[in-house]
């Protein structure tokens, strides 16, 4: 790939995109993780303003310590940045305490997971209706239109993508060209979504290399049967992922009725 032609005509599509919606800005969270980073120094070049959101919700430190020192490291180079604090952790648990009670909690840790996205979604886009920006995805091409790994109206909730059609080896190249912190370069990748440290590889059951691989062999017309051993066991995960949150990729489907059912009996 070369780096930095591809960050250079981000830059230029992020700019022209936000000058042709007579957009002066953007607004992005800040999670402490690579993706979020690379698209938040991207958004920072074009020179137009940039609100860093921090929106903890119950977050292992560690994310919230990386998080830190990358928007203190992009005020310091550029000054078009700002940072916004918010804290999610109350609204989170009033929500959770306003829902009814179940009798196994295990049975809704995914949903207050999604919701815990949703939340952050809807604070996004209300800095962005307040200063006139538009809120910038951070989702890469495997995670967007691989593997689905994200929240519908969540994190996939967004105005623009800038990263999306690059690959999450492709985004850490990215990173260490533009100087993204070494803590967040060496960082295990992960959502963030549960209070701890568990990783998108624990999570999925392969890492973001192998997931890459198994997109371009399924782009490739390939199936599970063209492969043994691990990469059997990995292009059958991809394929399990990519069935389950189609949903997420497509269009919302809409129910067409039939002209002849809209004349008049």
């Amino acid at each position: 790939m070369q780096t930095e032609k591809v960050v250079n005509h981000i830059v230029d599509w992020l700019k022209t995109y936000a000058n042709n919606a007579n957009i002066k800005g953007f607004v992005i969270g800040v999670s402490g993780g690579i993706d979020s980073a690379v698209t938040s120094t991207l958004c920072a070049r074009t020179g137009l303003d940039l609100m860093c959101i921090e929106m903890p919700i119950h977050q292992a430190e560690s994310q919230v310590t990386r998080a830190d020192r990358h928007i203190d490291w992009l005020m310091q180079n550029y000054p078009n940045v700002s940072r916004q604090p918010v804290n999610l952790t109350p609204v989170f648990d009033s929500l959770v305490a306003a829902l009814p009670k179940v009798e196994n909690e295990e049975e809704r840790f995914m949903s207050l997971a999604n919701t815990r996205a949703r939340l952050r979604m809807t604070t996004l886009y209300y800095f962005a209706a307040l200063h006139g920006y538009l809120v910038a995805g951070t989702g890469n091409k495997v995670e967007d239109f691989g593997v689905g790994f994200y929240t519908k109206y969540g994190d996939g909730g967004v105005d623009l993508s800038p990263i999306a059609d690059l690959v999450k080896t492709e985004v850490y190249q990215i990173g260490r060209f533009l100087g993204v912190n070494q803590d967040i370069l060496e960082a295990a990748p992960t959502d963030g979504l549960w209070g701890d440290d568990r990783t998108d590889e624990d999570q999925i059951g392969a890492s973001y290399p192998e997931l890459e691989w198994a997109m371009e062999m399924a782009d490739a017309g390939k199936t599970a049967n063209d492969f043994e051993g691990r990469k059997k066991e990995v292009f059958a995960i991809y394929k399990r992922f990519n069935t389950a949150n189609k949903h997420k990729m497509v269009p919302i489907p809409v129910c067409e009725i039939p002209k002849a059912l809209k004349s008049a009996d």
